[in-house]
């Protein structure tokens, strides 16, 4: 990496980049109407107030901790004293070139009878595997019947089907890492596995995208065409990126079910969207009625609550609204009067965020028993503008301390509006339209006025008429279409809702009652704090991507009477027109001939069809062979951000229509975000393409990505800056199976992963020791050797037994945390395995038996090899399987019985490796690594590279020494030994004069021989320097100790922890005065 220090012209950039991420907030999927308190400041909310007001406190101080951390990232790195992550300043290269140029047939198994390689290299390995195993049906669950060790157990699962809105990015890939390494266990477990691909349509973001798309191809809105016309460009688009992202998936190593792959707007899939609206609605659980709804005005839609963005903003803060010019401040708290009427002089002041709404204000709201407007209760007071009086009322729930204590009311546009008026009879008056303009309700003065320009108007007017009083600073949560940037405004609209609150019951008991479990536990609780507070679901959209509802607004012809909004009219519900005609017919006593029927132009919400992903992919309605044998399914695992709006309204729909669960386990993963720790965004340019960590991107590449996507021109250059920071010299090429390990590596407990790459470039370091210890095991076994299956073969030398008690052991701990779903420990356990136990110890320590002359020896030592490498490398496959796959395939095997590919080859079982379990020498060879720890420090003290010393091991302990003996080979290879000599007693045989010392353990000492490899003189002057330094350290915390006020004020813990320094440094002066003593006798001859 460059130096940290920064010229001028970087800082600069780099601060501006700061300032400009402080703004950027992190979204947060939050319950429906948590964001009203934008609507207006004071007002207090009947139900759970407290609650909301204490949740918004908490996001509030998080997201001021996330600023804080932002300042302190831009204070770095203008003092360019920024810490850069561990990163080598030599990227992986592409490995020489390596590639795999042997002419195959898709399909046909790759070759690989020719030599390995020199060097790893990802795309050799991942070359041509993928298209053999989809050939040979491997990932289908028919291929167990094959499998010699199958089991009678099924496992069975759905991806979570990714958007078509683009290309996958790191958070699908840890998705796709974490359920691959699943479904090749279970599948090497011998488990019948399906696992089910699908991507989803992704109504109101698709939409979006494609017209942003056609506006910049075309200059044309979607106005502009049909509704068939634009459909059809969403079909193109989704041919193109849908493509895209199964590409990338099957470059991922994915090894889905593609015969049984599904679009959630396929024909079967549709029918199944429709089938669960009908009967919902026969249920009484879907209704039509008029209520308040998220609406984006930019979008002209309904939106879900998770796509609306809730931004807390500190204060005054201007932010650019989509069909407005410049900037709109927000933040700001007005309060103006009303006149009380037939009072001369009296009013009574109110404060509101959005003056524009006044205008349909139909009440002010009182506290009884608030003194200050006791005299007013029961009067009226005068609007400015419309000439209506309005009433003021009185309500408990009103909180007097807050603002003027009197709340003006505008129910057609705030849910606590909404629902106080509702219990007080007030009309409901809608000033805002659908496109965001002020309505004729408002008059001719603001009428087609956007509402934010109508602001400023109205300002105006209330000062012109000496109604305005003052405007301050106010913190507030200010909701954001996500897709437009757009303030979210409360419209009230005839929508299709879903009655929630009895299946949210069912599935808060299912948890309880632990037929449903969460992994981790921690999520239960916001699960039962969800499901609590539920409400009723609005599912219509205003779009024209989607699933069109199949509802009919029915009319008489003969009297073609139109009905208002207001009224609604009659609707009725079908599969088709026809079975939607005869029951109309049915309920108005007429002959079909007479009705027409007009279908509702809106679609359902995407998350309404995506509820019902893991029925209707194995062919619900219809009690399909695929549905009898795979539903439930197994586990869901996917994000901990869909818990709710994901996750419990598949629990909800599922158990309703099918009446089971979907699945009885549910895995959740913390979110991805950069090394940074912030939520990846297109904006910010910390997006990362899987595919670019796979081949590598240079940062030229990665910034083309940026231009010719359909990002806002500001949102681009914010992004291009954020790249040239983070990836200055682009992206290094990883490969598939680092990308994969390093992100099973990551913890699944708390709240976020913070991905770096080079954490992947640690990763692919690992596949490169893996590949060079096979290629030594391949040379070692040389031709014609025969392997034993593992229940054949009774290791006798230590090593060998400890090895493959190792291997036991990590086959067991795999298998543990395997069921846990506690992927970082099986990945650290195998890691483990091959980098520490099998590379550094084991294959060092029989490099000399591999050159001995006796066969015996021999051949149980390659036999080890052969079971360490083979049941290795079964470990390592589910999250590896191009590596493990290119390396297995040539390895020998026992018979030809043996399985084609390792990911049907049999996972490893303690059950088949009992007999290899020996806890004694393991135990017995941890104390050999603390006689070879304590050399090797020995050695690094003093600068030792390539002399190899005599070394005394001196243990008073006959069984210990004799242990100690047994492995004198490895130990003296080890520890880099030019001879070992063993003693019981140090006073018996007294090591020679310039030894240096040091206590392996209780009961062994170490000795090393210096004798002509160290200048005494030299050592002597470090000595006395570390000596000084320890010294010092040690009368700092002596001094501490001894304060007046340690003892009351100190924790037992921290006392605790002192104590060990002080007896650490107690030791490490003793060892400095013996080597004193030892180099001094070494001068003076």
């Amino acid at each position: 990496m460059p130096s940290a220090q920064l010229n001028f012209g970087t800082g600069k950039r780099l601060r501006s980049l700061c300032r400009l991420l402080l703004r950027v907030e992190k979204r947060s999927w939050e319950v429906p109407g948590e964001w009203k308190a934008y609507s207006q400041a004071n007002k207090p909310d009947p139900k759970n107030q407290a609650g909301r007001m204490s949740h918004l406190k908490n996001r509030a101080e998080k997201q001021k901790r996330q600023r804080e951390r932002m300042e302190s990232i831009e204070a770095k790195l203008v003092a360019g004293q920024k810490k850069e992550l561990p990163r080598e300043t030599r990227a992986l290269a592409l490995k020489n070139g390596v590639l795999y140029d042997i002419p195959t047939v898709a399909g046909e198994k790759k070759d690989t009878s020719g030599p390995l390689p020199t060097s790893y290299s990802p795309r050799y390995i991942e070359a041509a595997w993928y298209g053999w195993w989809l050939k040979e049906g491997f990932f289908k669950p028919e291929y167990q019947q094959r499998l010699p060790h199958q089991k009678p157990e099924v496992f069975s699962l759905s991806i979570p089907p990714p958007n078509i809105t683009g290309s996958l990015h790191l958070g699908h890939a840890l998705t796709v890492a974490i359920e691959d390494a699943l479904v090749r266990w279970k599948r090497m477990e011998g488990c019948k596995v399906l696992w089910v691909p699908g991507s989803d349509h992704a109504g109101i973001a698709t939409q979006a995208v494609v017209e942003r798309k056609i506006w910049k191809e075309r200059g044309a809105l979607r106005q502009d065409l049909t509704r068939e016309q634009f459909l059809q460009e969403v079909w193109n688009w989704k041919e193109e990126k849908g493509n895209d992202i199964l590409q990338q998936l099957k470059v991922m190593g994915a090894s889905l079910d593609w015969d049984r792959a599904c679009f959630t707007m396929d024909s079967d899939f549709s029918q199944a969207v429709m089938e669960a609206f009908v009967r919902l609605y026969e249920e009484g659980l879907i209704y039509r009625d008029r209520q308040l709804v998220n609406w984006s005005c930019a979008l002209r839609s309904a939106i879900s609550d998770i796509e609306v963005e809730n931004r807390q903003l500190e204060g005054r803060t201007e932010l650019s609204v989509p069909g407005v010019q410049g900037k709109v401040p927000f933040g700001v708290l007005v309060t103006f009067a009303y006149k009380v009427e037939g009072e001369e002089g009296e009013e009574l002041p109110v404060a509101t965020t959005r003056p524009e709404t006044m205008l349909g204000d139909v009440a002010v709201a009182v506290h009884p028993d608030d003194p200050r407007y006791t005299h007013l209760q029961g009067k009226r007071l005068c609007h400015p503008f419309t000439g209506q009086l309005l009433p003021i009322i009185t309500d408990p729930s009103v909180e007097r301390d807050m603002g003027t204590g009197a709340v003006k009311l505008t129910p057609a546009h705030s849910h606590i509006d909404y629902e106080l008026g509702r219990r007080h009879g007030l009309p409901v008056v809608s000033v805002i339209a659908e496109d965001g303009t002020m309505t004729a309700e408002c008059g001719e003065w603001l009428q087609g006025q956007n509402r934010f320009l109508a602001r400023e108007k109205v300002l105006a007017a209330l000062k012109e008429r000496g109604l305005y009083r003052d405007t301050k600073e106010h913190p507030l949560v200010l909701p954001l279409c996500s897709r437009s940037g757009d303030v979210i405004e409360n419209l009230l609209k005839s929508q299709w809702f879903v009655r929630c609150e009895a299946m949210a019951h069912r599935a808060l008991e299912a948890v309880e009652s632990g037929h449903l479990k969460l992994i981790p536990e921690f999520h239960e609780k916001n699960w039962r704090t969800w499901l609590l507070k539920t409400s009723d679901w609005c599912i219509s959209r205003q779009l024209w991507w989607g699933h069109q509802i199949p509802a009919y607004r029915v009319t008489v012809s003969e009297s073609r009477d139109t009905v208002e909004e207001e009224g609604d009219g009659l609707w009725v519900v079908g599969r088709t027109e026809v079975e939607a005609r005869q029951k109309a017919a049915g309920m108005l006593g007429k002959s079909e001939e007479d009705l027409e029927l007009v279908r509702d132009v809106d679609v359902l919400d995407t998350w309404f069809s995506s509820a019902l992903f893991p029925f209707a992919t194995l062919g619900w309605p219809r009690q399909s062979g695929d549905l009898q044998q795979f539903y439930p399914n197994s586990l869901l695992e996917t994000g901990s951000d869909l818990l709710f709006f994901w996750v419990a309204r598949m629990v909800m729909l599922g158990e309703q229509l099918t009446g089971k669960l979907p699945f009885s386990q549910v895995f959740l993963h913390p979110m991805v975000r950069d090394a940074h720790g912030r939520k990846m965004s297109k904006s910010l340019g910390n997006v990362i393409d899987p595919l670019d960590v796979i081949h590598g991107a240079s940062l030229q590449a990665l910034q083309e990505k940026l231009q010719n996507s359909n990002l806002d021109p500001r949102e681009v250059a914010i992004a291009i800056e954020g790249q040239q920071h983070d990836f200055p010299e682009g992206i290094p090429e990883c490969g598939t199976d680092a990308l994969r390990f390093a992100l099973c590596s990551y913890s699944s407990q708390g709240d976020g992963i913070n991905l770096d790459v080079a954490a992947v470039e640690n990763a692919s370091r690992f596949c490169n020791k893996v590949w060079n210890a096979l290629k030594f095991t391949l040379a070692a076994l040389g031709e014609g050797f025969t392997p034993l299956a593992p229940e054949e073969f009774f290791p006798s030398s230590p090593m060998d037994r400890w090895i493959l008690s190792r291997l036991y052991h990590t086959v067991q701990d795999c298998a543990q945390r395997f069921e846990k779903y506690e992927l970082h420990f099986v990945t650290t356990a195998v890691h483990l395995f091959w980098l520490h136990d099998f590379c550094s110890v084991y294959l060092e320590s029989i490099k000399p038996t591999l050159s001995c002359g006796d066969p015996a020896r021999l051949l149980a030592t390659r036999q080890t090899l052969y079971s360490c490498a083979d049941l290795g490398l079964r470990l390592l496959s589910p999250f590896m399987p191009y590596l493990t796959e290119e390396l297995w395939q040539r390895l020998p095997k026992v018979d030809s019985t043996s399985p084609p590919s390792i990911c049907v080859a049999r996972y490893p079982s303690t059950q088949h490796l009992a007999h290899w379990s020996h806890p004694e020498e393991e135990a017995n060879f941890l104390l050999v690594q603390e006689v070879i720890k304590a050399v090797r420090i020995l050695r690094s003290k003093h600068q030792l590279t390539k002399a190899r010393p005599t070394v005394y091991v001196v243990c008073p302990e006959l069984a210990v020494r004799g242990m100690y003996e047994s492995y004198q080979e490895a130990l003296q290879i080890l520890s880099f030994a030019g001879s070992l000599k063993f003693s019981l007693d140090s006073e018996g045989a007294e090591p020679p004069l310039w030894c240096v010392a040091m206590k392996a353990n209780n009961h062994t000492d170490i000795y090393v021989d210096l004798q002509g490899l160290v200048d005494p003189q030299k050592e002597l002057l470090k000595l006395r320097s570390q000596q000084q330094k320890l010294e010092r350290q040690l009368a700092g915390l002596t001094v501490r100790v001894e304060g007046a006020r340690y003892q009351e004020q100190v924790s037992l813990k921290a006392k605790s922890q002192l104590q060990q320094k002080i007896s650490f440094l107690h030791s490490e002066l003793e060892q400095i005065k013996q080597a004193t003593e030892t180099f001094q006798k070494m001068a003076s001859r």
